[in-house]
């Protein structure tokens, strides 16, 4: 493995094809949200290991709440699970959504602002019940005591990601974070998320290492 000298502070995960890989392997779609528990931890701990000071996990979108209702609770409880099991860890949580929707997990309220857990090695953020459009607009949405406009969007305690990393083999943010994500660099895997590998995380970074960094200039 080739040395890494250059390693992103912000790294963004999209971890697409479950319901795909579930039927690949003779499972309802449903059955497939709960293979990505593991691999999340995984990834995780390799992440502290390597020094990444922040992670954002795409949980689930208001789009995908148009899904079928045993979906729908799959993919809830698999949010509720992967950050219950991270809260074991030593993570900065913070969990970002709309939390005044039914479809977000009552469970996941007390991560909405940043908990610390343990020695806070590394921030993690989870995005449930996001949507982008919520997120600009929560900004004109906002008004201190006297009155005036905050311009602060709904994810804005989440900083700029350098590189977004997509699996299941799609080449699309979906609605990622549009904001932080506008100079990131954005890395496809072909393979499914259940079927995750280190070499999956480790070729992105290989990759990353010959992207040039202008920020627009």
């Amino acid at each position: 493995m080739a040395e890494l000298k250059r390693i992103p502070k912000h790294i963004g995960i999209i971890p697409d094809g479950n319901r795909r890989w579930a039927e690949h392997n003779g499972l309802h779609k449903e059955d497939g949200y709960a293979q990505g528990i593991s691999p999340g931890l995984d990834l995780y701990l390799e992440c502290v290991k390597l020094g990444i000071q922040e992670i954002t996990f795409y949980g689930f979108t208001q789009d995908n709440t148009k899904r079928p209702s045993i979906q729908i609770k799959a993919f809830q409880k698999a949010c509720v699970d992967a950050v219950t099991t991270l809260s074991r860890y030593h993570a900065n949580l913070l969990v970002v959504g709309d939390t005044n929707s039914s479809m977000f997990p009552h469970e996941l309220l007390p991560y909405t602002k940043r908990t610390k857990i343990g020695d806070g090695l590394i921030n993690v953020n989870f995005l449930v019940n996001y949507g982008w459009n919520w997120d600009l607009k929560h900004a004109f949405r906002q008004s201190n005591s006297s009155g005036s406009l905050l311009t602060r969007i709904a994810s804005s305690e989440i900083s700029r990601i350098d590189l977004i990393i997509r699996w299941g083999g799609r080449r699309r943010l979906s609605g990622f974070l549009p904001i932080q994500s506008v100079y990131a660099d954005f890395y496809v895997v072909d393979d499914m998320w259940p079927d995750y590998k280190k070499d999956h995380l480790y070729d992105a970074l290989s990759w990353y290492q010959d992207q040039d960094i202008t920020l627009g200039g």
